[in-house]
């Protein structure tokens, strides 16, 4: 019977891993949208100073050029970021289902446990 009691732990165990996994991605998620809006500040900025909005003009700056592709870089990860959060989710799913059914398997085993020493009890008794 111990064994179920480790499954259980075990599971406990993997559960909580999801839980920070899925936390840790969603911490990334908003971090990346948090430096894409300063990024798109900073391009608004830069376009407002230089007069030039138009990215394909000879003259649009440097550095908007290189905000606008680390802002679209920050874009592209974030989307990767939130498949790989929907990923986590249904393998957080699976975790916890995994988990009730070993609590529920540990719960059955402390009830014959008990019935066993009841029984015992009586016989000695």
């Amino acid at each position: 019977m111990k064994t179920r009691e480790n499954l259980v732990r075990l599971k406990q165990f993997q559960v909580n891993d999801k839980r920070r996994q899925l936390m840790q991605l969603d911490m990334m998620i908003a971090e990346f949208e948090r430096m894409a809006n300063e990024l798109e500040v900073q391009v608004a900025a830069e376009e407002k100073k230089a007069g030039i909005t138009d990215i394909n003009h000879f003259a649009y700056p440097t550095f908007a050029r290189a905000a606008r592709l680390r802002h679209d870089n920050l874009k592209n990860s974030q989307q990767d970021l939130l498949q790989q959060r929907a990923m986590a989710e249904s393998i957080l799913a699976e975790a916890e289902a995994e988990l009730s059914k070993a609590e529920a398997l540990e719960s059955r085993d402390a009830k014959t446990r008990e019935a066993d020493t009841g029984m015992r009890s009586a016989m000695i008794g």
